[in-house]
């Protein structure tokens, strides 16, 4: 087979990876004394998500350690934008790459990983994620020669992503003034690994993870862990405090963004702020300040467009 195509776009590509804006949520604050929040726009990633920075690390180590080479194609489960980063990367790169992922998933996502030239496996809509988990766990089992599994829920590679990168860029962009950092759960990489740093660097920073607060809920990209099955990469020590968030609740805090901020994101960045909010409150109320609360907002809110977002 002939040898991939590494593009000269690939470097630029992955350059701009990271380093993400700090954005103040300067009008929502308001309501809280001593309180700041500040949510980490990860939709500037070329990408569009956080996960471009969860991908890069994982090709870069499959390609390190000789696992992703010639003749193979990268494998992986995805709900959505692990997937279009993998596709983006293995595009840029020359790679071939096949993707697990529900049949009812967001159309644009889906419309994206055709675009950049991936394979498209659909998969069970009603088992989630954990069929796509499944049916690329069974193809790397069957064919072993033609793929190499990524596995972003038990890839160590994931959360160091964020450890090298995401918390040195919150930890600087704040001046080390961060007392709180929440994220939600889906992976768990950016929770754990962000935290992990964070932590190292000042252990009184306190990590909330965010997750649904049912099995069945409207928040694309999050897990309700006790009904799921849980990544092998999740650390329950990391998190000082779990928040569960339902759906609505989720997106009326998308509609205070678009009234109040003028940020148009997507839901698990509503789920993000609406466990945020709660927190603001907590220390406002009980005087626990001065208190910097920094947010992940996964991604913006154009693929949603057709859930009945509006001022």
């Amino acid at each position: 087979m002939a040898r991939p195509v590494r593009r000269p776009r690939a470097g630029e590509l992955l350059g701009r990876i990271g380093r993400t804006p700090l954005v103040p949520l300067s009008r929502l604050e308001r309501e809280f004394a001593g309180v700041r929040l500040f949510a980490k726009a990860e939709w500037h990633n070329p990408g569009g998500s956080v996960k471009d920075r969860a991908a890069a690390s994982i090709i870069a180590e499959a390609e390190a350690d000789g696992r992703l080479r010639d003749g193979v194609a990268l494998l992986d489960a995805t709900s959505g934008n692990t997937g279009v980063a993998y596709a983006m990367i293995a595009a840029a790169k020359g790679y071939r790459a096949t993707l697990c992922v529900p049949k009812n998933a967001n159309p644009h996502v889906l419309a994206r990983l055709r675009g950049y030239g991936a394979e498209v496996v659909l998969t069970d809509p009603l088992q989630g994620s954990d069929g796509a988990i499944r049916e690329a766990r069974r193809l790397a089992a069957e064919f072993p020669a033609q793929f190499v599994y990524l596995d972003q829920y038990n890839n160590p590679a994931n959360w160091k992503a964020h450890y090298r990168t995401t918390a040195v860029e919150i930890w600087d962009e704040t001046n080390g003034s961060v007392t709180h950092f929440i994220a939600g759960l889906g992976t768990t990489g950016t929770l754990t690994g962000t935290s992990r740093r964070l932590k190292e660097l000042s252990p009184r920073i306190r990590a909330v993870a965010v997750q649904p607060d049912a099995p069945f809920h409207g928040l694309e990209g999050l897990k309700h862990l006790e009904s799921a099955i849980v990544p092998g990469i999740y650390d329950p020590s990391v998190p000082d405090e779990m928040l569960f968030i339902s759906t609505e609740a989720a997106y009326e805090a998308l509609q205070r963004l678009l009234r109040e901020e003028d940020l148009f994101v997507g839901p698990s960045a509503g789920a993000a702020l609406a466990a945020g909010l709660q927190v603001a409150r907590r220390l406002s109320a009980a005087r626990e300040q001065p208190a910097t609360i920094v947010m992940i907002f996964p991604d913006a809110g154009g693929r949603y467009a057709t859930e009945g977002f509006s001022r």
